[in-house]
């Protein structure tokens, strides 16, 4: 099978590699799309990502579905066929955060696209059979793929509490920004709110079910006395997450999703004075259900979200579209 393989910064190669077996609890995944993340640009740019660096080849790309082809002999033969999504994790299932529920806090997590781990840029990907989650004919390829930045969004919308009548504030427009926005009108929220510097960013948000989007080069966010339930960081941008804060009403909760600066100041007089839950995300559990049922209802659109489509051969290219203010999600299809 061919695979693009990341061998340093700015150092891709198309190589021609054996197709994995899968294991006795694996299922082997012809995969149809892979969805690009700013993690892997992130890889590609700088050779690391936060603590991981990369130590040796690696292929990229995490957010994917596809068909399953074959299944290891502890797997029902009759999977062969079915249309998945990928869960792209493998925790350990003794360990103690695996006990509670939490098995996406795992330290031993094997991740798709974290070094030890390959990903998805590749015709074939194995994962176990059931972090594979068979997808209806309704939901498309490319949301087959993108299941998984929308799970990103769900664990977003369950920490920060969203629910009818919410008032939730966004800062950042990108992927996850727009793909939240989407999540919280889906849980009932009545006003969305979202900020971002670039005004093709915020007109997009509200495209995609923000209600007002606010530029914080011309206002300043700590003044607008929003009195939000929930604040959502998707920018990763320490001044954003810092105003963001002063937005929350007594008692409101701010999720930090964003990768941006390692230190953040901390209002700690506000935090203390109006009881505010600051909490983070880190990947995701037990969302894919959820996640494939918005979809397959239409309550959240992830292929209007696609603005870019590429083959294996031009995953620099798809990493060079996301610099490109009217990129949304660009999407890589190993078949072509």
């Amino acid at each position: 099978m061919r695979a693009s393989v990341l061998l340093g910064a700015h150092r891709i190669e198309v190589q021609e590699r054996p197709v994995p077996r899968p294991a006795p609890d694996e299922v082997l995944v012809r995969i149809g799309a892979v969805g690009v993340c700013g993690s892997d640009v992130h890889f590609y740019e700088d050779g690391r990502l936060g603590d991981w660096e990369l130590d040796g080849p690696l292929v990229l790309g995490h957010e994917s579905g596809g068909e399953i082809v074959a299944v290891g002999r502890d797997v029902d033969a009759s999977r062969v066929g079915e249309r998945v999504s990928i869960e792209p994790q493998h925790p350990s299932a003794t360990s103690a955060e695996a006990l509670r529920g939490e098995y996406n806090l795992d330290p031993g997590m094997r991740f798709y696209a974290i070094p030890g781990t390959d990903g998805a840029f590749q015709e074939y990907a194995t994962i176990q059979s059931h972090f594979a989650h068979r997808v209806p004919d309704e939901v498309s390829d490319d949301a087959a793929g993108l299941m998984e930045p929308l799970s990103v969004a769900i664990a977003t919308a369950r920490k920060a509490g969203f629910t009818a009548g919410s008032r939730v504030f966004i800062a950042g427009s990108g992927p996850i920004g727009v793909v939240t926005a989407q999540v919280a009108r889906a849980y009932g929220a009545f006003e969305v709110i979202v900020s971002d510097v670039s005004a093709r960013r915020r007109e997009r948000a509200l495209e995609f079910g923000a209600t007002s989007a606010v530029d914080p080069l011309s206002e300043k966010v700590e003044d607008l006395d929003l009195g939000a339930d929930a604040f959502v960081d998707a920018s990763g941008a320490p001044a954003a997450v810092v105003s963001g804060f002063h937005t929350v009403r007594p008692g409101g909760v701010a999720v930090l999703v964003g990768m941006g600066g390692a230190e953040v100041p901390l209002p700690i007089p506000l935090v203390q004075g109006r009881e505010l839950t600051v909490t983070g995300i880190f990947r995701y559990n037990n969302t894919w259900p959820t996640a494939i049922g918005l979809v397959a209802s239409g309550a959240v659109d992830l292929d209007a979200m696609v603005t870019g489509r590429f083959g294996l051969d031009e995953v620099e290219d798809a990493f060079a579209s996301t610099r490109d203010e009217a990129t949304l999600k660009s999407v890589v299809d190993p078949r072509f």
